[in-house]
């Protein structure tokens, strides 16, 4: 098994612990917005030092950062920041593992991002298999126990909402890895890491301020549960850069779906949720999909 494939696994098994913490956190108090700032705040120093670590290990000058650099990290960082903001605003409008599937729209238009923006094409195969796990997200686009109707709703536009800015992100994440001048694929990953998670932090702190007076004080108050949020989202972060950094952003993102069977074990098994059939089809084509995504890439 190639290590992207590795990596882009722990990557959604630990996003989904993280996402889960995300929900109680919001149904805690802190909010939409504290309980995704929760998920940078701490992220940052734990990002910052180990790109640091890794820059001092190699014993060679830190990799050159040229404006094409900032450019891709920068906007890729903000279009993060709001598609974490729809993810946990999704969840108060679906059950868990229904709200991450809205997400996973993200995965054609990565695809179409990643030849516009970077000239980096996927086959007609791969492609094929993408459709497939796409095809499983709509089946699970409708609202539980709609016969009928349009499927869509505020929780459809929050999830194409994140779909769409996941896959940016994602594309401006490659980009800002490839950009660098030198070092490994990992110190890539970690560098490009700290700079985004540092933005992020002070773009949201200043955000808050001005917007949800008392939220910050909220999330530092909840620093045992907050922390735990940082330190799996820097985990997670750590592995889709290091998969970005490796291998095409759009077949990164494609296998990283497995997170849709990982998001249904918590829903079943930590908040008593459960899937109906229609919903179960729907992540059976997304796991065809996956299995297609590793054979073919």
């Amino acid at each position: 098994m190639e290590l992207w494939v590795i990596i882009t696994l722990a990557a959604a098994a630990v996003q989904t612990v993280r996402f889960m913490l995300q929900k109680q956190l919001r149904s805690a108090g802190l909010g939409t917005g504290g309980a995704t700032f929760s998920r940078f705040l701490f992220a940052a120093p734990l990002a910052a030092a180990l790109a640091g670590a890794l820059i001092v290990a190699s014993g060679a000058p830190a990799p050159g950062m040229p404006a094409r650099f900032w450019a891709f990290a920068l906007s890729g960082g903000l279009m993060q920041v709001i598609a974490t903001f729809a993810t946990v605003a999704l969840f108060a409008e679906r059950n868990f593992a229904v709200g991450i599937a809205f997400t996973k729209t993200e995965t054609v238009l990565v695809a179409l991002f990643s030849l516009a923006v970077l000239g980096e094409a996927v086959s007609l195969a791969g492609f094929a298999a993408i459709l497939i796990g796409v095809a499983g997200v709509i089946l699970l686009s409708r609202p539980p126990g709609a016969a009928g109707g349009s499927p869509w709703n505020r929780a459809s536009a929050l999830g194409l909402l994140a779909g769409a800015a996941f896959g940016a992100s994602a594309i401006g994440y490659r980009g800002a890895s490839l950009a660098l001048e030198g070092g490994g694929f990992f110190l890539r990953a970690a560098l490009t890491l700290a700079v985004v998670t540092a933005s992020q932090t002070i773009g949201m702190a200043l955000w808050l301020r001005l917007t949800e007076p008392g939220a910050l004080g909220r999330v530092m108050a909840s620093w045992r549960k907050t922390a735990l949020v940082g330190i799996t989202g820097m985990l997670g972060s750590l592995g889709w850069f290091t998969a970005f950094t490796l291998q095409n952003a759009a077949y990164v993102r494609a296998l990283g779906q497995v997170e849709l069977v990982f998001s249904v074990l918590v829903a079943w098994l930590v908040f008593r949720e459960r899937s109906s059939g229609r919903e179960l089809a729907g992540i059976a084509l997304i796991a065809l999909s996956i299995a297609a995504i590793v054979l073919l890439a």
